[in-house]
């Protein structure tokens, strides 16, 4: 274990506050002077080129593998290292311990013997987060290392092995990046509460919510039906209403469904993704002979949803008022042979729509429009607080 040297004289009380505050002053001093003194030695490695016997491609490189730091510190070293050459103010705050290193590396992105003086005054009065953005604004990128950002992004997505996950991992250039952010954010902050709950789900969770919506709605509106149609297969008495169907949905005994290409999913999930536009159900036998395929024109008409937008205007959940990324859902399940007429459609929303099929809610649609929402023990739900009694 590492011991404190005591500064104080045989039988004086344990090293003061200020003793040991001094003492890490010493020491702070001490380092900066010797990280000013690598900084020297690393050019002088580099005008040597002595870096090129031990395999490295760069000095920054040969920096990062041999003390362990990121390639990303290695090259602000290096940077640093060259530009204190024509720094003299910085370079003498910096061995004096002034300025820590991280201040250091920032300031010398930008600083010039002309601005040094001044910049040194400010730099002691700010945190090395604000003088590194203020080194981001003042700097002017290379054109390469835009085109290396262009040429490096990537996306790419993986299924788990027990087919439960779906993960998904993208690198973007910083201001593609931002509208990817801003986008995700800006409507995961407007999902609404899971009904009963008075806590929104973590950030994290709404954010892929807000993904999925997003890709949703792109797909039920590319005109290009084959393109856009995502194909499940499953046994037949997995669709309610089917010939030797179990009954209501999640019943014992239904089988599970597959995407085609994709994961295995629940009998719940594949009605849902039934009811959902541009996915087309391949019903099977037990030994997977295909018996029928699932009809594609069920989806509205353009007409049809323009009149169904108007008539609804928004997500018809009691106090939901989504407007944006809601679809029409059959009332009666288009599975179980529901008719695609302006009757049996109401709007929902993502959210709302996966609380029918997955979370077991209910609705109907009675003759004067009016929805009625049961939760899934068969209470009828109603927004806000329960009607007087009496």
């Amino acid at each position: 274990m590492f011991e404190l040297r005591e500064t104080a004289g045989p039988g004086s009380p344990v090293t003061s506050d200020d003793d040991l505050i001094a003492r890490a002053d010493q020491l702070n001093a001490t380092v900066s002077r010797a990280h000013r003194e690598l900084f020297a030695l690393l050019r002088e490695i580099d005008r040597r080129e002595a870096w090129r016997a031990d395999g490295a491609q760069s000095l920054a490189q040969w920096v990062s593998i041999r003390y362990g730091i990121s390639n990303w510190k290695a090259e602000r070293w290096v940077g640093a290292a060259e530009a204190l050459e024509s720094l003299p103010l910085v370079a003498r705050a910096f061995t004096s311990g002034e300025l820590g290193i991280d201040k250091v590396v920032e300031l010398t992105r930008f600083a010039t013997p002309e601005t040094e003086a001044d910049l040194i005054s400010w730099a002691y009065e700010r945190a090395s987060g604000a003088i590194k953005r203020r080194g981001d604004l003042e700097r002017r990128r290379e054109r390469q290392e835009t085109l290396s950002a262009e040429r490096e992004r990537s996306l790419s997505w993986w299924y788990s092995d027990d087919g439960t996950r779906f993960g998904l991992e993208a690198e973007l250039p910083a201001d593609q990046g931002a509208v990817v952010a801003k986008a995700l954010g800006h409507l995961a902050d407007s999902i609404p509460l899971t009904p009963g709950s008075d806590h929104p789900y973590p950030a994290d969770a709404r954010r892929a919510d807000a993904l999925v919506m997003l890709c949703s709605g792109s797909i039920s509106s590319d005109p290009d039906q084959d393109r856009a149609t995502v194909v499940v297969h499953t046994k037949l008495e997995t669709l309610p209403g089917a010939p030797g169907a179990p009954g209501a949905p999640g019943a014992p005994g239904a089988p599970n469904g597959e995407v085609e290409d994709g994961p295995v999913i629940t009998p719940e999930t594949v009605q849902r993704l039934a009811c959902d536009s541009r996915l087309q159900v391949v019903t099977e036998d037990a030994v997977g002979n295909p018996l029928r395929l699932g009809r594609l024109t069920r989806t509205p008409s353009a007409a049809m949803v323009r009149a169904l937008r108007h008539r609804d205007r928004e997500c018809r959940f009691p106090g939901c008022g989504r407007r944006r990324f809601t679809a029409a859902h059959h009332v009666r399940w288009w599975s179980r042979g529901g008719r695609t007429d302006l009757e049996n459609l109401v709007l929902l929303c993502g959210f709302h729509h996966r609380l029918v099929h997955e979370g077991g809610w209910k609705l109907r649609l009675d003759p004067d429009m009016t929805v009625r929402w049961s939760r899934p023990n068969g209470v009828r739900y109603r927004a806000g607080p329960a009607p007087p009694s009496g």
